[in-house]
């Protein structure tokens, strides 16, 4: 069985508005357990804390959280009203884009917080 280390878990690092700064958490390991001025700051704190709690949970016998690693296909099924739908269409196709594109382009910065 492979050894369970750091880089096998999830780490998120998202904006914190009321605290000014990004917060790091790895679930289901931990949660919010470190912060930072810029992700890269973060993500090294992360990578540390994530390795001590594995060694802790060794020390102490204890089975770890599973690890989610996933792997995704690119593709989702998104339920929207009729009214939505027609919505985004038309603007779709008023910017002479695909439905697909269109909407991937208006979420892509919404992605940019999140690892």
């Amino acid at each position: 069985m492979k050894k369970i280390t750091a880089k096998d878990y999830l780490k998120v690092i998202e904006w914190s508005d009321e605290d000014n700064c990004f917060i790091g958490s790895a679930p289901p390991l931990i949660g919010q357990c470190c912060d930072g001025k810029t992700e890269t700051e973060v993500m090294k704190q992360l990578i540390v804390i994530v390795q001590e709690w594995i060694d802790l949970y060794h020390e102490d016998k204890r089975p770890l959280p599973h690890p989610k690693k996933q792997e995704y296909s690119g593709k989702f099924m998104l339920r929207t009203g009729k009214e939505l739908h027609a919505f985004l269409a038309l603007a779709a196709y008023q910017a002479g884009e695909s439905l697909n594109n269109f909407i991937v382009k208006k979420l892509m910065p919404s992605q940019k917080r999140s690892h």
